[in-house]
């Protein structure tokens, strides 16, 4: 890419997609397309056709997705494939289509067996059963995935697949029904320490690993690999370091200075036992992670009190 090559960002309202808006501006790429919901409905083909047509993106970065947490997963599976396959099918044939010379697909570390080997390497996607919490997201990611690998090995196009480990940051969804873990405790914990509640309640046995990326390390990667990267393999994107999911509630509830008890609620799932990347191949790359998760988790609490007009 150059400066003025007209890029896409799918998904740019969204946690990643508008991080990597960021970082493109920041780095001085001056010609973004990006498209509201109401302009642009990704999940019709008619109208992903019509707009590639008439702006002839050169370089597509695809973070539109249908996301949520454990509870949206498994409440609402048929919409989570549907609308990510559709997605992903239409903005990457169209892609082809239009001569686009090279997109970059997000997916998602769920695509790995739910008992797979830790850390979790490329090699390991197909080889087991997946999570049942979120296997028709996993499912659709997936897909994805090949979608990209077989238009490449068909076609030649130039298109890559990432897949990010869980991520946190700006724009984060705090909605308590359908966020992921580390934004619904900093919300649970903040609501509880200004309303002075005892105690905080948290799914499961806290005993899960999670490894957390922040969102502008995620977008700094994938403008690094669109820029240095191409092969029909996907390539994680991690930092490499897990945490328990207690020990992730206990950093949260420090920065908040929330003071009361943490309670686990044993009849709500804990999901996969643990989900670490093997990042090797990516930072063998060039690229490792810059943000620790005690400096991102205070960088979103920062956010999220400005963003709410809340004092500390």
């Amino acid at each position: 890419m150059d400066y003025n090559s007209k890029i896409y960002v799918a998904g740019h309202r969204g946690m990643v997609g508008s991080a990597i808006v960021r970082n493109l501006k920041e780095k001085g790429y001056n010609n973004i397309i990006s498209k509201e919901f109401d302009e642009l409905n990704l999940i019709s083909q008619m109208d992903v056709e019509e707009f590639f047509e008439n702006e002839k993106p050169e370089y597509v970065f695809l973070a539109a997705a249908k996301v949520g947490g454990i509870f949206a997963n498994s409440t609402f599976p048929a919409e989570f494939i549907y609308d990510n396959l559709m997605i992903e099918a239409n903005v990457i044939n169209t892609a082809y289509k239009n001569n686009v010379k090279k997109l970059l697909f997000l997916g998602s570390s769920c695509i790995y067996p739910k008992f797979a080997p830790q850390p979790m390497k490329e090699e390991y996607l197909l080889t087991g059963t997946l999570e049942t919490t979120n296997e028709a997201y996993a499912i659709a990611k997936i897909t994805g995935i090949e979608l990209c690998k077989f238009y490449r090995r068909q076609y030649g196009c130039d298109f890559i697949s990432v897949m990010p480990t869980n991520l946190y940051g700006i724009n984060d969804n705090f909605d308590l029904e359908t966020s992921h873990v580390l934004p619904a405790l900093l919300r649970k914990f903040h609501e509880a320490k200004i309303n002075n509640e005892k105690e905080v309640v948290m799914w499961g046995t806290g005993k899960p690993k999670r490894e957390f990326l922040y969102v502008d390390d995620l977008a700094d990667a994938c403008i690094y690999l669109m820029e240095n990267y191409s092969d029909e393999s996907h390539l994680n994107i991690g930092t490499g370091v897990d945490v328990e999911i207690i020990e992730l509630a206990n950093i949260i509830k420090n920065i908040v200075g929330y003071k009361g008890d943490i309670v686990n609620d044993l009849t709500k799932p804990d999901g996969t036992p643990r989900k670490l990347l093997d990042v090797s191949k990516l930072n063998a790359t060039g690229w490792k992670h810059q943000i620790t998760l005690q400096e991102g988790i205070k960088k979103v609490y920062d956010w999220y009190l400005t963003t709410n007009n809340i004092r500390k």
